[in-house]
């Protein structure tokens, strides 16, 4: 009998780890490249970013560094944001939390539409949604602005990130 109960034990670990691994697995293409876009947001300021993700915590958490202008006249560039995307069982989301170089922290949640990543969050008194558009496996067309119903009311930034590495 308890040789049964081993064995069914040893059977069911992968399950369990598939399990826990499927919540974050909308970020696998992310791991190991890093991504970078250029462009201007909708005042004409410009837009730069290099971003990498990674797995953490055996695959509880992602992590992501990302660089950008790092003052506010955007004429120097280094690390900007270290963000954590974590499943959260209690909600039944994924929760990102974004903190930035002037001490700032952006919290909301991440979800998938098919293979495009969708984060949405509150930003002053404006519910803003930032959405990575699947291209192929090293492109994705990136958005942020006013999302709603499957609609883009409002666009404050239009580029494009490709995978570098």
């Amino acid at each position: 009998m308890k040789i049964k109960n081993v064995v069914l034990l040893v059977l069911m670990i992968p399950m369990f780890v598939i399990g826990q691994d499927s919540k974050l697995s909308m970020f696998d293409n992310f791991i190991g490249k890093t991504w970078k876009a250029d462009g201007n947001w909708g005042d004409g300021s410009k837009f730069k970013q290099e971003i990498t993700f990674k797995y953490a915590l055996d695959h509880r958490i992602i992590i992501t560094n990302a660089k950008g202008f790092i003052n506010k006249e955007q004429t120097e560039l280094g690390l900007r944001n270290h963000g954590v995307r974590r499943y959260d069982k209690t909600s039944n989301n994924i929760k990102f939390w974004e903190f930035d170089v002037f001490g700032g922290l952006t919290e909301g949640i991440v979800f998938a539409e098919g293979r495009n990543i969708v984060y949405q969050y509150s930003y002053g008194d404006s519910f803003v949604t930032d959405m990575w558009e699947y291209v192929d496996d090293s492109t994705y067309n990136f958005k942020i602005g006013n999302y709603k119903n499957g609609v883009w009311k409002q666009v404050y930034l239009s580029t494009q990130f490709k995978a570098i590495e």
